[in-house]
């Protein structure tokens, strides 16, 4: 799997479990791309989502994906400290398109302070319901809903103090 060379600009799509896309977001800079993990950011970037409604991020955001965990981490830069917006859903994947993962619909917010909640559940239970996630999908979402709640309070990972600060001075040098 090749990536593009850092500071090529990309887009990222969120698929759910039906293989439909779900949202799309535009001029996402890449930080750092291996097969194993994707570093990337951006600023006001315009988001499509799958009914065509358009809205547009409101600050600067470092997105972390990672190919051997199910679930990706966004921190968004805001004057009162970092929040995380943490999506549970497949490993990405980059197919010369843009880079793609499926959204399982499990979200944990994450505050300055470190506390976080835990967001969508029946939404999640819908689907999953819905869309007949396999036993084996919903093991592995829980087990990587609790390694990311780990990484969260552990401050490990994306979550480490300066993780999205260093990455974000770096950002800065593309625009």
């Amino acid at each position: 799997m090749s990536f593009p060379a850092t500071g090529s600009i990309i887009n990222i799509q969120s698929y759910k479990h039906n293989g439909y896309l779900h949202r799309n977001w535009e001029d996402t800079v890449i930080l750092k791309g291996t097969p194993s993990q994707v570093i990337c950011g951006n600023d006001r970037i315009l988001v499509t989502e799958s009914d065509g409604r358009q809205w547009r991020t409101r600050e600067p955001a470092i997105c972390y994906f990672n190919s051997k965990q199910w679930f990706n981490v966004i921190g968004m830069i805001r004057e009162d400290g970092i929040y995380y917006y943490c999506n549970l859903g497949s490993p990405f994947m980059w197919d010369k398109e843009a880079l793609k993962y499926i959204d399982y619909d499990l979200d944990i917010k994450v505050f300055p302070d470190g506390t976080y909640i835990l967001l969508d559940e029946d939404e999640y239970e819908l689907h999953r319901r819905m869309m007949r996630y396999p036993s084996q999908l919903d093991t592995i979402i829980q087990k990587n809903l609790q390694e990311l709640i780990m990484m969260v309070t552990q401050k490990k990972g994306p979550f480490e103090p300066g993780f999205v600060e260093q990455w974000y001075e770096r950002y800065l040098e593309f625009r």
